[in-house]
């Protein structure tokens, strides 16, 4: 079997299940939090997801880089693809709403969870073609 291919699936696969994680359980517990205490409850948030953002992230980069490198398959590219505008999503969008919630604001909590939503939905994609290359 193709190392890259198997590398970046199960880097796919482990960002899949951190952002399933993230938009089914964090955010809507974030989302939750009202005014009062909003400001400590986000920095700690902020404070515990980002070295686990920065593992998977790079764990994506590094194999997704290599896979590229190996000349991917169709379902490789669209492996590719999912992860990329997961990562896209993420920097586009979602960093810049939580640079911006620096006190509640229910208009943008909101807009996060649409984000997210679109980022979640991507990272699956991109999972699910990962696997599919394995078989390629």
């Amino acid at each position: 079997m193709d190392t890259p291919v198997v590398a970046f699936a199960l880097a796919s696969v482990l960002h899949a299940g951190f952002q399933v994680t993230v938009t089914t359980l964090a955010y809507p517990a974030l989302a939750a939090r009202g005014p009062e205490g909003w400001r400590a409850t986000h920095d700690r948030h902020s404070r515990a997801i980002v070295p686990l953002v920065a593992v998977v992230y790079a764990g994506l980069l590094v194999t997704g880089g290599f896979l590229v490198a190996s000349g991917p398959d169709v379902a490789g590219w669209l492996a590719l693809g999912g992860a990329g505008a997961a990562l896209a999503v993420t920097a586009a969008l979602a960093a810049p709403i939580h640079g911006r919630l620096t006190t509640h604001d229910e208009a943008l909590v909101a807009w996060l969870l649409v984000v997210d939503r679109w980022r979640c939905a991507a990272a699956v994609v991109g999972a699910v073609a990962a696997v599919a290359a394995l078989a390629g």
